[in-house]
């Protein structure tokens, strides 16, 4: 049978940081960046408002090649390209919900990831805002996880979930085989298995003993 291989992307793939501050950090505009984070933490806006008002920040100058140099100079995790690869071989499907933008994250697909699904956003450079609806929100990404695993004929057992921040808690509360990846104890809490590391080899590696358990209670 196959499985599928859930990532989220910024703070697990992504470690320690987002799409959006390595996007803003190579455009000048952090300081702007990390004024809208704050409002976001504080939970004064929703991911749909957070995502229209970037396109206020950088709809001056923002190009394919800006975001494809923020890209390759993001801190990511170790052995990305080795995990899909291994997913690969086995028959089995990765895929990558993040709420950021589709222009940055679909970078990932260069590593082997059968898929991502992100925040979509106009053709850069922006001409305008992106649609509410086509703005992710932590309960799409059960949405997505179902509407996926289902066109493979899997169950929810047959998913594993890489995430590391509450966005991903719907996600992880859905399916029970959950691996949080550097993640605080809210999410650690009611993750199946806490992993804490570089390498996404390590956090796969472990999610993979979640199979061997339900073989063996077979």
């Amino acid at each position: 049978m196959g499985i599928l291989h859930i990532f989220d992307m910024d703070g697990t793939l992504l470690t320690g940081s987002t799409a959006s501050l390595q996007i803003a950090r190579h455009t000048g505009t952090e300081a702007q960046l990390r004024a809208l984070e704050a409002r976001f933490a504080a939970e004064e806006i929703d991911t749909k408002t957070f995502s229209t008002a970037l396109y206020a920040i950088w709809r001056d100058g923002l190009t394919p090649a800006t975001v494809a140099s923020a890209y390759a100079g993001s801190p990511w995790l170790s052995g990305i390209g080795e995990v899909c690869a291994d997913i690969r071989a086995r028959g089995e499907h990765s895929l990558v919900i993040t709420m950021s933008p589709d222009f940055f994250a679909r970078h990932l697909l260069e590593l082997g990831f059968d898929e991502v699904v992100a925040s979509r956003f106009p053709p850069l450079p922006l001409a305008g805002p992106p649609e509410p609806g086509d703005i992710l929100t932590p309960a799409d990404k059960v949405a997505v996880a179902d509407r996926v695993r289902a066109g493979h004929g899997l169950g929810v057992d047959r998913c594993i979930a890489y995430g590391d921040s509450m966005s991903d808690a719907p996600l992880f509360r859905h399916l029970p085989h959950t691996v949080a990846v550097n993640a605080d104890h809210h999410l650690a809490d009611i993750a199946a298995l806490d992993y804490r590391g570089d390498d996404l080899a390590g956090a796969y590696a472990l999610g993979r003993t979640l199979l061997t358990r339900d073989h063996q209670a077979q």
